[in-house]
């Protein structure tokens, strides 16, 4: 087993929010190390498309971070290199009925108040900014802000440049125990090859949160949710924007576990043309489901008749780390100390990492939050499920 200097931070989980945390946690100044039984993005990270989005977020908490976070990912993507594929490509939600219209147009009213870019888009002028666009549509709307990067990449030049702000990389580690002294108060981690001590550890865990919350004895009701995303063969740049069909913002918002699938499509910088999104609460369960996949394609080829004879090279899937209130868990827990929580996003993780990020390293260190945390903070869920 190995013996290990002390900390003042351990991080578990290696996706981007794990990443994000060690990147501002150790430019303060504070000793860090990063452990992950898998791989760096080996889990919910490495599955996403690289959404970072404000178009998605009704007006609200939610919105309010992913606009700081917007803000911090344009200052990333002028401090990391370029291979992180940041691109402002901007978003177009469309409508294909006047009853879908309405409520878009409802929803954006309402963004443009809370600080959101968008711009109403007729019938006859969606295709001046998606030429590919299917004739039928009702109208839509242009979200200027909404931006995309390469996942795994950037987790990766994250984790690079905490590094070489001193932090440890710990992959392949898995953390089998929380360590706590006499009064309840954590002093660390023990994994499957040692030990590593520190007065803080941040549960960047994703879709397995839940399950390192209860080995310190704290409840969170973090579930898993499917989504299976299409990759196509490489194309010339045929779809400018990150398109998606009004729905998909409900569809988002939902709390039910039956599968719902709405089509959203756009384009990479190496050509491919990602398709999803599909939502099911069906546990971990990995199975390709052909239906699902099936359909994603079916409702794509509708929004973008040019994709119909496209082929799809292959087909992966992600768990969305899902929790009740739509909302992530951002901060102390109120019952054990010394544990901050960063996780359950769901599907914004990529686009929201920045901002818990810097939330978190401020509140390990005292400083007064940029953002109010109580909408995010842990203990909004049955205290009486927390045990020790």
């Amino acid at each position: 087993m190995l013996t290990r200097h002390p900390l003042d931070v351990v991080i578990v989980g290696a996706g981007v929010v794990g990443a994000a945390c060690a990147y501002y946690i150790s430019r303060s100044g504070l000793s860090v190390a990063v452990v992950d039984r898998g791989p760096v993005a080996g889990g919910t990270t490495g599955a996403g498309e690289g959404n970072l989005l404000v178009s998605d977020k009704v007006p609200g908490p939610e919105l309010e971070l992913a606009l700081f976070s917007a803000t911090l990912w344009q200052q990333l993507s002028e401090e990391l290199p370029p291979d992180i594929e940041y691109e402002l490509k901007g978003g177009v939600v469309v409508a294909a009925t006047e009853d879908s219209l309405t409520a878009l147009s409802s929803t954006a009213a309402g963004q443009r108040e809370a600080g959101v870019e968008a711009y109403h888009v007729t019938s006859d002028r969606l295709r001046d900014l998606e030429p590919q666009l299917a004739p039928h549509l009702t109208g839509g709307c242009h979200y200027p802000q909404d931006a995309q990067v390469q996942p795994a990449l950037a987790a990766a030049e994250l984790l690079r440049s905490a590094t070489r702000a001193g932090a440890l990389m710990c992959p392949g580690e898995e953390v089998v125990g929380i360590l706590r002294d006499r009064k309840g108060a954590v002093r660390g981690v023990r994994t499957t090859r040692g030990e590593l001590r520190a007065p803080a550890v941040v549960n960047a865990a994703g879709a397995w949160g839940g399950d390192l919350a209860a080995l310190a004895g704290a409840n969170l009701p973090v579930l898993p949710r499917r989504g299976f995303v299409l990759v196509t063969e490489p194309l010339p740049r045929l779809i400018r924007h990150k398109v998606y069909a009004a729905e998909y913002v409900a569809d988002v918002s939902s709390g039910s576990a039956a599968l719902q699938t709405s089509p959203v499509v756009e384009g990479t910088p190496s050509g491919p043309v990602l398709i999803g999104a599909s939502r099911e609460r069906v546990g971990f369960d990995r199975t390709l489901s052909v239906p699902v996949v099936s359909r994603l394609a079916a409702q794509a080829a509708a929004l973008f008749p040019v994709l119909a004879d496209v082929r799809v090279l292959r087909a992966y899937h992600g768990f969305r780390p899902y929790l009740p209130d739509h909302l992530p868990a951002i901060g102390p827990d109120s019952w054990v100390p010394g544990l901050f929580h960063a996780c359950g996003h769901e599907g914004a993780g990529i686009g929201l990492a920045p901002a818990t990020g810097l939330l978190i390293a401020d509140a390990i260190r005292g400083k007064r939050p940029v953002l109010d945390l109580g909408p995010f903070a842990p203990d909004r869920f049955d205290a009486t499920c927390h045990v020790t």
